[in-house]
């Protein structure tokens, strides 16, 4: 799995044009083969993080080569980002807990016995 790091912060310039691309293309990766899932932050200082997990290099790529993300990354230098930094990890270990799931298994083990 690929992860992508994309820390960012607006200009005063980035308005309604911005937003209305940014919902187009939430909605526009949400589609793509091999994208797993996308979370927003914003800090305190107006610094933004996005985390965007795909299954694998070619997925990304395959983004990376859309035609409407590569016209937001053209706009997005011209007007809309102070600046931006992006980071691709890929992941090489992953382990998770979700409480409700444990708290099932066990009841369920508790039903069968």
């Amino acid at each position: 799995m690929i992860v992508i790091l994309f820390r960012s912060k607006l200009t005063d310039a980035a308005g309604e044009d911005y937003a209305a691309m940014n919902a187009d293309l939430a909605q526009n990766v949400r589609s793509m083969p091999g994208f797993v899932d996308v979370k927003s932050f914003k800090a305190e200082d107006g610094e933004r993080l996005t985390l965007v997990w795909w299954r694998d290099r070619e997925s990304l790529e395959q983004w990376r080569h859309d035609m409407r993300h590569m016209e937001a990354k053209k706009l997005g230098r011209q007007k809309w980002y102070q600046y931006y930094k992006i980071e691709v990890a890929e992941i090489y270990r992953q382990s998770n807990f979700d409480r409700q799931a444990a708290a099932a298994s066990v009841a369920g083990s508790e039903i069968k016995s």
